[in-house]
């Protein structure tokens, strides 16, 4: 077994992969306040004699709010018409729903072998570079860093001001620049939140998950109030204009698994949740069955009073829903789905930062983002990273076309991780597995997502085209910043003096990890 996946006995400072001087974006960390680094010693930090790294603070109950809060965004409540289209008919549309869940249940199982053999945040990062080597785990990096997470937690916020200022213009467009300065508010407030304590983020990562399930067990006990008053004529003929075309069924199966998108983001912090072997496997498996169950019957309590056609004219499922059974009190439900997508914002931000901050760690970014504040223990220079870049991202209009371009990244990365699984079986048996799956689900996911990862390339082979084509950018930028050894010296001292200039300022030092 390799000597990072090995039982871990003992601090020492974390330099980058080549050493000290390596070249690339991995350059050594140089100083905490006024003293230099040498070949990567770190001074104490201020506090005691605590190590400097990222505390295992996140408990059971916070990693399923990080899965629960992460899927479950505004999606649910804003439109689930992409799978009614694709099936054309009630009972379809909610077997796919379930299958969807479920699949996403097979991939979740086949992380919790993944997140305890690799005991790295990161999650597809790591997994990748662990299995396949640097580039193919830096191009992943690459596009999540560049287009994919920014952008989503640019839009997620967006969905956020739209929906709080909702109420105060019910009949017309909100204005797009009151619109953007509250999704600014939003990122701002949480990227603080994440700066400033690992608990802060958590708690408010709980309370906001909390505030989603209950608006959506309000759905749902209303839409069985709905029932037991007769309104079930949508039910009566669940299958009746079901669509048979393979191309469509398919596209109703991405939109559903889309809609579950976020199961995995809780290997992404596993180096900060406490006992992993005992609560990755619980949290993932209560988060996933939750989610399901609550999505299948948010549909059907949608069906009990919004028409199958108006469903696919509706530009927010829930908010006609409200708008019908609550009378003056309608709007609670944009302000419910508001609550949903800022706790959205909050996991994209406490999860990607962890990702940004392995990744430097491998000398794959700017070695600054690996780095940790002395006295909050929080990386915020990753987190100030992610968050100043999807405030960048909030002065595009093309941002929806840039995760459009991207989209099958997620399904590629996913079925690269589960194949790594497989790899890891094969070349490195004698690795510690606390979970072992069964090879058949592995197999069935991998197939399966082969299919998820072919199908835009049929489906839409100009923006898949301009997709790979934003992969292969990367490539160039490896070559340049990571391989190449001998950088012109001007180059090497400019990140010198920037590295140690942000040390100064964020009174932050390279993390200490527990090795052997």
């Amino acid at each position: 077994m390799s000597k990072r996946n090995s039982p871990q006995k003992e601090y020492e400072p974390v330099t980058p992969p080549n050493g000290p001087s390596s070249s690339g974006t991995g350059l050594s960390p140089l100083v905490d306040n006024e003293q230099t680094a040498v070949n990567g010693d770190v001074p104490p930090p201020a506090a005691g004699n605590e190590a400097v790294n990222l505390k295992p603070k996140v408990t059971l109950i916070n990693g399923i709010t990080v899965i629960v809060g992460s899927i479950i965004g505004s999606g649910i409540f804003v439109s689930p018409k992409g799978v009614l289209d694709g099936c054309g008919s009630v009972g379809t549309s909610l077997i796919v729903w379930i299958l969807c869940g479920l699949f996403s249940m097979v991939g979740a199982y086949c992380y919790a072998e993944l997140g305890l053999l690799i005991t790295r945040s990161g999650a597809d990062y790591a997994y990748i570079f662990e299995a396949f080597g640097p580039l193919l785990a830096f191009l992943r990096l690459w596009v999540e860093c560049m287009i994919v997470r920014p952008c989503s937690q640019a839009i997620v916020a967006l969905t956020f001001a739209y929906y709080v200022i909702e109420p105060l213009f019910p009949d017309c467009d909100q204005p797009d620049t009151a619109v953007r300065l509250l999704a600014t508010v939003c990122i701002a407030i949480l990227t603080f939140v994440n700066c400033a304590d690992v608990k802060w983020a958590t708690r408010v990562q709980d309370i906001f998950t909390y505030a989603k399930v209950l608006a959506l067990i309000l759905i749902i006990i209303t839409g069985f109030v709905q029932i037991g008053r007769g309104k079930y004529e949508a039910f009566k003929n669940p299958f009746e204009n079901s669509k048979t075309d393979v191309g469509e069924i398919s596209l109703a199966f991405y939109s559903g698994l889309f809609a579950y998108n976020g199961w995995n983001y809780l290997n992404y912090v596993i180096e900060e949740l406490k006992d992993p072997v005992k609560n990755l496997p619980k949290a993932i498996w209560i988060s996933c069955i939750l989610v399901m169950v609550v999505y299948v019957f948010a549909n059907v309590a949608y069906f009990t009073t919004v028409m199958p056609d108006e469903i696919l004219e509706s530009s927010a499922v829930a908010v006609t829903f409200s708008k019908r059974l609550y009378g003056i009190m309608w709007w609670v439900m944009p302000i419910f789905v508001s609550l949903s997508t800022f706790g959205g914002v909050n996991g994209v931000l406490f999860t990607t930062s962890r990702l940004f901050f392995v990744g430097a760690r491998e000398g794959h970014m700017p070695q600054i983002l690996s780095m940790v504040q002395v006295q909050r223990m929080t990386p915020l220079p990753a987190v100030l990273f992610m968050g100043l870049t999807s405030l960048i991202y909030l002065c595009s209009t093309d941002m929806y076309a840039l995760i459009n371009y991207v989209g099958f990244v997620n399904w590629l990365s996913i079925g690269l991780s589960v194949v790594a699984l497989l790899y890891f079986r094969w070349k490195r048996p004698e690795m510690n597995r606390p979970i072992k799956v069964a090879l058949f689900w592995p197999i069935l996911y991998v197939s399966c997502t082969v299919f998820l990862v072919v199908l835009p390339l049929y489906a839409s082979p100009v923006e898949t085209g301009f997709g790979c084509l934003i992969i292969a950018t990367g490539i160039p930028v490896y070559i340049i910043f990571v391989k190449w050894e001998k950088k012109p010296k001007v180059f090497l001292n400019f990140m010198n003096e920037s590295t140690l200039w942000m040390q100064k300022l964020f009174m932050c030092v390279p993390e200490e990890r527990r090795v052997s």
